[in-house]
């Protein structure tokens, strides 16, 4: 065979989630700090070509990341990580988190400790301290210690097509748009998904144009990255579902969509230091979310959130590129994608 690039990757999930970790074969990326290397995988037509390899057809599909493991940086970090998805290389990740982590500790990356380890992740974002609690060589539970979240704007008013709406901006590790569902006269449910979606990507593009978002620190981490829907179950369970680009809902309650969401609770008075809550995503599946800290971000108010779930391993793969295949670049098509796909149907 005359592979011209292969990579292995660890099939992974973290309660539903689909987060594949890359666990050899990654190629050096330029830049000092994750968060340059970030940068380069968005603009560098060489990053958009390695995130093409990963997340496209004929190799890719819609549903779930790519993580890439690096180098850290940081002195304190046992790994680092860029997740990658079809629209672009993203920053942080909650749910990819608890993925990388459970990667490390299963595939013997990085020792486990019974009854706990704690890995010290590093992100373009920040660093995100995990506590892994094992047995009889598995990773059962993931507790992360995201980075600061903070409201952006809170009750921002948007005309759109179901009339004239209220939503916050706030962010998590990434930047999103929180939206009550039923201002759309939908509910977080599985048979609602691909009306949620569209929904989804139709208020991301209106906020982003209307509201452009950067983060005081990281200038690599700018605009609404997702939107995500919330509701509350008649147990008081908090409902929520990210939609992402082109077209479809995160299968887990979303780690930074939760985080942020936190961070406009908190800027309400509705939780304090010490408060535990439960998120339940689209398909059911949840996350414990505890505020850890009040800190500041550029001398605005901020927390430190905490989110807890499990990775399961479900198999793994070695990705090859064949320099002769006409259909290297990758590609996607809207039957499968959804319309948004038409961006990158070359």
């Amino acid at each position: 065979m005359r592979w011209k690039r292969t990579m292995q990757l660890l099939d992974v999930h973290a309660e539903g989630e689909i987060g594949k970790v890359a666990i050899g074969g990654v190629p050096k990326l330029p830049g000092a700090t994750i968060a340059d290397k970030l940068a380069w995988l968005n603009a560098d037509p060489k990053g958009q070509e390695l995130r093409r390899f990963l997340c496209l057809e004929p190799r890719g599909n819609p549903i779930g990341s790519v993580n890439l493991l690096l180098p850290p940086t940081h002195p304190d970090a046992d790994a680092a990580f860029i997740i990658l998805q079809p629209d672009q290389a993203h920053a942080s990740s909650g749910s990819n988190s608890i993925c990388v982590t459970t990667a490390l500790l299963e595939a013997g990356i990085v020792e486990m400790h019974e009854p706990e380890t704690i890995v010290v992740l590093e992100t373009a974002a920040g660093v995100v301290r995990a506590k892994a609690t094992c047995r009889d060589g598995r990773c059962e539970r993931v507790e992360l210690t995201m980075v600061p979240s903070f409201v952006h704007e809170l009750d921002v008013s948007l005309d759109t097509k179901w009339g004239r709406i209220s939503l916050d901006i706030s962010y998590g590790g990434v930047f999103y748009t929180l939206v009550d569902v039923q201002q759309l006269g939908l509910t977080i449910e599985k048979k609602n998904a691909a009306a949620l979606v569209s929904a989804g990507m139709e208020l991301k593009a209106l906020v982003n144009a209307a509201f452009p978002v950067a983060h005081p620190e990281i200038p690599a981490v700018s605009g609404i990255a997702y939107v995500m829907f919330r509701d509350t179950d008649p147990d008081g369970v908090i409902r929520t579902c990210t939609t992402m680009w082109p077209g479809r809902a995160d299968r887990s309650p979303c780690g930074t969509g939760n985080s942020a969401n936190l961070a406009t609770l908190h800027a309400r008075g509705k939780v304090k230091v010490g408060d535990t809550l439960i998120s339940r995503s689209i398909i059911s599946s949840e996350f414990r979310v505890g505020l850890k800290a009040e800190t500041t971000v550029a001398g605005r108010p901020a927390i430190i959130p905490t989110i807890s779930g499990r990775g399961f391993t479900f198999g793994q793969q070695t990705v090859a590129l064949d320099p002769f295949d006409p259909l290297s670049r990758g590609f996607a098509m809207t039957d499968v994608w959804g319309p948004s796909a038409g961006d990158i149907l070359d």
